[in-house]
């Protein structure tokens, strides 16, 4: 017997493809009836970066840098409803089915991986770039490195080839 699904993780860097795969965890969980947690990583700066950032950026500055961490949550909120008026808009429960947006400060895949298990996940759902053959072979990606590690089910949605698919609003 497969086990129950009913908490879906998804993993947004809100780049163009994360409308479209929004679409994919809204779809998915309906059919499980399961609920969404939306999770976006703001990459760790490293501290050799950080050190040369602090010689030439006001504290003053770094601190607007932090403020607009908490405005994205507003701003996933503001395009959670904007997709739901557009795409939804027979279905009451599309943003009701997004229970929590969490942002969180880290590397992406090291994150996703810990909030899989704190939050009490089943799924993930995340989109990926598909930069090419080459670009993984040196650089990796988030996608992979959490397939490697990830002891829960996870669906990995591509970007389309075709750009009128991605005609969505962002979120």
């Amino acid at each position: 017997m497969l086990p129950e699904i009913k908490k879906v993780l998804y993993a947004t860097d809100l780049s163009r493809n994360a409308a479209f795969a929004f679409r994919y965890a809204m779809k998915f969980a309906e059919e499980q009836d399961a609920d969404i947690i939306i999770l976006h990583v703001l990459e760790e700066i490293p501290p050799n970066t950080r050190a040369l950032i602090s010689l030439y950026v006001a504290d003053s500055q770094r601190m607007n840098v932090l403020d607009e961490k908490l405005n994205i949550v507003e701003k996933i909120k503001s395009r959670l409803n904007t997709f739901c008026d557009r795409e939804y808009q027979d279905t009451p429960t599309c943003t009701s089915r997004v229970t929590h947006i969490e942002v969180s400060e880290g590397y992406p895949a090291e994150q996703i991986l810990r909030k899989v298990d704190e939050l009490d996940c089943d799924a993930i759902i995340m989109g990926t770039h598909g930069k090419g053959t080459l670009a993984h072979t040196f650089l990796g990606s988030v996608a992979q490195k959490v397939l490697r590690r990830v002891r829960k089910p996870v669906f990995i949605i591509p970007l389309p080839r075709n750009d009128e698919e991605l005609k969505v609003p962002d979120i």
